[in-house]
């Protein structure tokens, strides 16, 4: 497809701007995609706010968005299982295919991927995008552009589930009502974890917590949230603990509001990049401790799950604003992050 298409890029720390790109043509295992939602991550804000994430250092003009929902407008010549006017979900990482993880299965932790919006490679605040077919991943007819966008964050609540072994019967505590913290919730709850506890300070993203399934919600800077764990747990704790806020006090609580032997799943990354934690009480507890890096073989189960009613994608949902809204987007999400849950761009 000729012609020009708008993207939306950033000029420097808390400066966003735009320009005329060529729109791409899709290779032969690709399919060329006309985009329509794209979610506004955590990582985007902070990209936009400080520049740079650990060693990912931003260079502007640079695209943000990795949470990418289109219709495929064009399709390369080798691509057979998708055509022109397919809804689909994008994963926005590309793999190498070849390393030891790879090989293994363990994709998501290739050294050599190229993902949307991770220094140098440009994200997806733009019109159209062309990408690898097989990262391009249909949706059912009752599944909209906008949730496919949101499979995104999905994949990593159900990769948390999955690595913290979360199984029917059990009981859970979410610590960190952000999106990720309420995708993780609806994983759980879709995987048959009878009851789900969210954690958080703020009202709004407990009230959220509630509306789309949470068993219960404890408000931490009005209550003691361990306390209040054991008290539902009638002294026991629970099951597994899912730590999406990144913070060391709700990692400790994790390990206080968990019973002997069970496990706790960091999915938050800490603003400072390192903890101290009460290894001992970890010991004694003999408790298991994974950690989760994006995702991997999710999409098709996140998709399975939206389309059976099992997750209500939608109700993530705070705030909508369109491309051209692009500044006020992230101005707007950096400065009121007590009142959005999830913020999306419309394409279009």
């Amino acid at each position: 497809m000729d012609g020009m298409m708008k993207v939306a890029v950033m000029n420097g720390i808390g400066e966003m701007g735009f320009e005329q790109r060529p729109i791409p043509s899709p290779k032969n295992n690709e399919v060329l995609v006309k985009l329509e939602y794209v979610g506004i991550c955590g990582s985007d804000l902070h990209y936009y706010e400080t520049g740079r994430i650990g060693n990912y250092i931003v260079e502007p003009p640079f695209v943000l968005g990795h949470e990418p929902g289109g219709v495929v407008v064009e399709v390369g010549a080798d691509v057979k299982h998708l055509k022109a006017g397919d809804r689909v979900a994008l994963e926005p990482g590309k793999t190498c295919g070849h390393c030891e993880f790879c090989k293994t299965g363990r994709y998501n932790l290739c050294p050599d991927v190229v993902f949307f919006a991770t220094p140098p490679v440009d994200g997806v605040f733009q019109e159209y995008v062309a990408h690898e077919a097989d990262l391009c991943f249909k949706l059912p007819d009752n599944v909209s552009t906008l949730e496919g966008a949101l499979i995104e964050p999905l994949a990593v609540g159900f990769h948390a589930a999955i690595q913290g072994n979360a199984r029917a019967g059990q009981t859970a505590v979410v610590l960190g009502a952000g999106c990720i913290g309420l995708v993780c919730m609806m994983a759980l709850k879709a995987m048959g974890v009878m009851n789900v506890y969210v954690v958080d300070i703020m009202e709004k993203r407990l009230e959220k917590a509630l509306e789309l399934g949470a068993t219960a919600v404890i408000n931490a800077g009005k209550t003691d949230a361990v306390k209040a764990i054991l008290e539902l747990t009638a002294g026991e704790g629970c099951d597994l603990a899912v730590e999406a806020a990144g913070t060391e006090i709700t990692t400790k609580q994790a390990v206080s509001m968990t019973k002997k032997g069970s496990n706790i799943v960091l999915v938050g990354y800490s603003k400072s990049g390192e903890m101290t934690l009460p290894m001992s009480l970890i010991l004694d507890k003999e408790l298991t401790i994974k950690t989760v890096f994006r995702y991997r073989h999710i999409y098709p189960m996140a998709i399975e799950a939206v389309a059976a009613g099992k997750v209500n994608l939608k109700g993530i949902v705070t705030n909508e604003f369109s491309l051209d809204e692009a500044q006020k987007a992230m101005d707007y999400s950096v400065n009121n992050k007590a009142e959005i849950v999830k913020a999306v761009i419309k394409i279009g």
